[in-house]
């Protein structure tokens, strides 16, 4: 009986204590919701309303009185120039970001087996870019690309190499945009990239090095495979950020020449302000979501799949 009843107490108790707990949960759950809240307020002023809103606009006639639904898309796919504007966009968009993530790679590494000390000074150095605004710099890019007193050109022409029609023709301007996209954008990769070599345990090349790996084997079979996440996450965050770039192919080319260095970015303000068409200059804009949405798909599966695999 005795026994009985110190069981029945125990298995209150413990009732008891589960309920507490499930309680704590419960009212720590609430408060961390509580304070997320400013957070989720800004989100959705800044982000979910305006996307919303463009996505209403799209569906607008130029003079926002009458819904046409997807008309404006269609007009934008039987324009030339717009399908110009989708190709420019996605080469823009990839060869600097492979560009920027093979640099930033490379600057990284370089950074790593530099001593301490006078790593701080080169990171430092390397990150200039990066601080700068992307319109100032930009701005003492064009003066270097300026074909009637271009620093770039004078350089060439002292080893008798002809002058470089930077901004005058369409794979040259093409090629300066990228340019000043990756010397902005490498330094984001490098920093990145440098964290997370030096979270790779040691222990691992030590190994490897005892099985007699080469270098190349070990960054192919160590350093990538422990980088996999973070190259993947940074890839789709400048991703990201690339096709939405704006102030560099305005400030640099404008769009020209003939509207050939468009991005979505800059080809929506010509659009929507300049030409006073806002539905349209927002059907533009929402070109970037599908073609974002479907590559951001694929990287964070695969991110989840391969954490998984390692739990």
């Amino acid at each position: 009986m005795a026994d009985g009843a110190a069981l029945g107490m125990g298995q209150a108790a413990g009732a008891r204590r589960g309920g507490s707990l499930q309680r704590f949960a419960r009212r720590r759950s609430t408060i961390a919701f509580l304070m997320t809240l400013p957070l989720i307020a800004v989100i959705g002023g800044l982000v979910a309303w305006p996307a919303a809103y463009a996505i209403y606009l799209s569906t607008l006639n130029r003079r926002m009185t009458a819904f046409i639904g997807l008309g404006n898309f269609e007009v934008l796919l039987d324009s030339e120039t717009f399908r110009a504007v989708i190709w420019q966009s996605v080469f823009f968009a990839v060869t600097a970001v492979i560009l920027k993530a093979l640099i930033g790679f490379w600057l990284a590494h370089m950074l790593h087996h530099i001593p301490t000390k006078g790593q701080r000074k080169w990171r430092g150095m390397l990150l200039v870019p990066w601080v700068i605004p992307p319109a100032l710099s930009t701005l003492g890019w064009w003066w270097m690309f300026e074909p009637s007193y271009s620093s770039i050109n004078w350089i060439l022409n002292i080893f008798a190499v002809p002058a470089v029609p930077w901004l005058g023709e369409p794979w040259w301007a093409r090629i300066s945009v990228i340019i000043v996209n990756v010397w902005y954008g490498a330094p984001f990769f490098m920093i990145m990239y440098l964290a997370a070599l030096k979270s790779v345990p040691e222990q691992l090349y030590e190994a490897a090095a005892i099985d007699g790996a080469t270098g190349w084997q070990r960054l192919r079979y160590v350093t990538l495979p422990m980088m996999r996440n973070i190259i993947s996450i940074t890839v789709l965050f400048s991703l990201i950020v690339t096709f939405a770039n704006y102030d560099i192919v305005r400030v640099l080319t404008n769009g020209g020449p003939r509207d050939l260095t468009h991005v979505f970015a800059s080809y929506a303000f010509q659009v929507g302000v300049l030409a006073g068409n806002i539905p349209r200059g927002a059907a533009v804009s929402l070109f970037m979501f599908p073609i974002l949405a479907v590559i951001a798909f694929f990287v964070l599966r695969g991110i989840n799949r391969r954490n998984r695999e390692e739990a």
